[in-house]
């Protein structure tokens, strides 16, 4: 049975309710020129953002902005609806247990088992044993590696722990995934296995997602297939159609350059954005 997420294709309208992200104007330097400027956009429920655009453009930085990890110099930016520009630390602490990251090449602790990987968030929150066990176990189930449970991370292959790194964002059920560079150094089939699970988590769960990647396949990948559930795997969308929900940021010269969606982005004469997408 399709999901609200799956059914709905570009001919939509914007998707309604409160933005999940917002960024607001937003500039940041690091002792030089500015990596991020004047930089505007919204991720709204339901929606899958892929973040686009040159090596060291600052994607990762917006990620890092978005989850109040870094802060900019100017601008604003809300989170579920808070301004989180200036927030304390502790009020951000209880905002970013609603997100869950997928950071670079995985981030794993090589020294706990992936049990405890997973389960960290909820071990620091000192969660009961039996809740963490089921949790993990369910997470591990959706990402195909319930078997790893007391395994080293050192004893994976690199998608193996990509995997788990998207089980430890997905276990506290958050209301927004930051994905950075989740398929980065992997080789083309394993990345297709990570496209796969991630569109599994946007059309069975419907979380906002706000990912960087560097592979314009894996792009395209999301925003022309469906995750069927009946089958248990992604599968192309039928009659060329366009997932509406999945649409694209290109960041070049610290400015987004583009906003939209797939069609609009291919059909672009904007001579950077050809040339990037060529």
């Amino acid at each position: 049975m399709a999901t609200s997420a799956q059914a709905v294709l570009d001919d939509s309208p914007t998707p309604a309710g409160e933005p999940v992200v917002v960024f607001d104007d937003v500039s940041i330097r690091f002792n030089g020129p500015a990596v991020l400027e004047n930089v505007s956009f919204q991720v709204r429920p339901g929606e899958t953002r892929i973040l686009l655009g040159p090596a060291g453009v600052g994607k990762s930085v917006v990620l890092k902005l978005a989850n109040g990890l870094l802060r900019p110099d100017s601008g604003r930016i809300f989170l579920f609806g808070e301004e989180i520009t200036s927030m304390a630390e502790e009020q951000l602490l209880k905002l970013r247990t609603r997100t869950g990251m997928v950071f670079q090449e995985g981030a794993l602790f090589d020294s706990l088992t992936v049990r405890d990987n997973v389960g960290y968030q909820l071990m620091e929150r000192r969660k009961p044993i039996e809740e963490i066990d089921r949790r993990v176990r369910e997470a591990l189930r959706f990402v195909e590696l319930e078997h790893t449970y007391d395994m080293l991370p050192a004893s994976l292959s690199g998608g193996m722990r990509r995997r788990v790194a998207i089980a430890r964002a997905i276990i506290d059920q958050p209301k927004l995934l930051l994905y950075d560079s989740p398929t980065g150094g992997l080789d083309p089939v394993t990345s297709t296995t990570i496209d796969e699970l991630i569109v599994k988590e946007r059309d069975v769960y419907g979380t906002p997602s706000l990912l960087v990647t560097h592979r314009l396949q894996d792009a395209f990948t999301m925003a022309t297939h469906r995750y069927d559930e009946a089958q248990g795997k992604m599968i192309p969308l039928p009659d060329g159609q366009i997932n509406a929900l999945t649409t694209f940021l290109v960041l070049h010269q610290g400015r987004v350059v583009f906003d939209g969606g797939t069609e609009a982005l291919v059909a672009s004469q904007d001579p950077f954005i050809k040339e990037f997408l060529a």
